[in-house]
């Protein structure tokens, strides 16, 4: 009997996500509460967490990359923005679980059969904005297009979320992605996180095989971090380091303690590995 791959497809790291925001739902110092993510992330959510090499150890960066970009959006709505484009929004419940306003208009675009599956667990359930959802592959340019048009004509100031998305694209697909949502004058503000060649080479090394097979293979960790987007017209407002963010929501990352004592013996050298090791989120605004 063939074992199956603990990741069969892209759609397969959706669920590997939520399951990690079921884990923090249920310990009692949560840092939020995602009643959802369970029900989304199902069995097979599970399965993969488990099967990976160091699953469960590895839930720290994405819990906190969930608080970063929980709070970078709140931030974005209470200076102005109206709409919200979740682009490769995978299984996030964030107009479900976040106190939003009420006539916020959230659109969330990605493959039809994730979205089909994400409607039907969600049937039911009462969201705190205004919820559309587009069935579209993002890598297809024309289809890119109009769900930007369609974000455009939603309101007047629209905050666009990457989350996860960009580390599977190639940096040519990223710089095109960036300049789509230049063209956009609407679009106020972007939302993403990013990552080291070290990082990279970390998670590859750990995760490459499964991630290859599923055909989901990570490519994009720009050595010059958020600066490569600045000739495609987005700078960085805000960046926020994996690094320190794990250690201020008491989420530390696996070999923290060695790098806290490295910090202390050898500041130099630790201050050289904190580069090297560099991932983060940005929230980007136009140059």
């Amino acid at each position: 009997m063939t074992h199956e791959p603990a990741i069969r497809n892209v759609s397969d790291t959706a669920l590997w996500m939520a399951y990690y925001r079921a884990q923090e739902t249920d310990r009692p110092d949560a840092l939020f509460k995602d009643p959802l993510a369970r029900k989304l992330a199902g069995r097979r959510g599970e399965q993969v967490v488990n099967e990976l090499r160091r699953g469960r150890a590895m839930a720290a960066p994405m819990i906190a990359r969930t608080v970063m970009i929980d709070e970078m959006l709140q931030r974005a709505i209470a200076q102005g923005c109206d709409v919200v484009l979740n682009l490769a929004c995978g299984l996030d419940t964030r107009p479900f679980r976040l106190p939003l306003p009420a006539a916020l208009v959230w659109i969330e675009a990605d493959l039809p059969d994730l979205l089909s599956y994400k409607t039907e667990l969600l049937q039911g359930e009462t969201a705190q904005c205004q919820v559309r959802r587009i069935s579209a592959d993002l890598a297809d340019a024309k289809a890119r297009q109009q769900v930007l048009a369609e974000a455009a004509a939603a309101g007047d100031r629209i905050v666009v979320i990457t989350e996860g998305l960009l580390g599977y694209l190639d940096p040519e697909a990223v710089a095109d992605l960036a300049r789509d949502l230049h063209s956009r004058p609407k679009i106020a503000r972007w939302i993403t996180d990013f990552a080291s060649p070290m990082v990279l080479k970390r998670v590859n090394k750990q995760w490459g095989k499964q991630l290859n097979a599923a055909g989901a293979p990570l490519k994009f960790a720009p050595p010059e971090g958020e600066l490569f987007f600045q000739p495609h017209g987005w700078c960085a407002e805000q960046f926020r380091d994996m690094m320190e963010e794990t250690q201020r929501l008491n989420r530390p990352l696996p070999g923290a303690a060695i790098f806290k004592i490295m910090s202390r013996i050898a500041p130099g050298f630790a201050a050289k590995q904190k580069k090297l090791w560099r991932s983060g989120v940005a929230t980007m605004s136009r140059c």
